[in-house]
């Protein structure tokens, strides 16, 4: 069987960054069990609601959303169960400190296979009050007219 190779993406959570000051992104590692990895490479997940934790020295996935093997027998795996991320201990420790000093909050952004690896983005994030998303959109319409009309421009319209 003909190894995989390169990055293809599974889920994303694009209300992450629009709910979420990002200031630090991680990549983990997955323990999966064998029908969530079959439900994963048919695409099938869910970020929306998931969220991570460090507990007793090791990082948790909680909340996300694999749902069943449409193929899986009594084997099947729970859809939101507590999953275990690979990091290595500095890591670790980094995202520990900065969780319980700075008040941030361990947010999935996207879960993907690299190299035939089930592997999770996690992000070190604050979350954002509700003028700070309006600024933001305000700041994106603004910089796409801006960009609208410099094209208008250089096509001589």
């Amino acid at each position: 069987m003909p190894q995989e190779t390169g990055r293809k993406i599974v889920a994303q959570n694009k209300k992450a960054r629009h709910d979420y000051h990002i200031e630090d992104t991680f990549e983990a590692g997955l323990v999966l069990t064998g029908t969530e990895v079959k439900s994963l490479r048919a695409g099938r997940a869910s970020l929306v609601d998931g969220f991570g934790e460090i507990d007793r020295g090791e990082a948790w996935l909680l909340q996300v959303h694999i749902p069943h093997y449409t193929l899986g027998t009594w084997t099947n795996h729970e859809t939101r169960r507590r999953r275990k991320m690979l990091l290595n201990r500095a890591e670790i420790d980094r995202i520990e400190r900065r969780t319980t000093e700075k008040g941030l909050t361990i947010v999935p952004l996207s879960l993907y296979f690299l190299d035939g690896r089930a592997k999770v983005e996690i992000a070190l994030a604050k979350g954002k009050k509700s003028f700070d998303k309006r600024h933001a959109i305000a700041a994106r319409t603004a910089n796409n007219e801006a960009e609208r009309e410099l094209g208008r421009r250089l096509k001589g319209m």
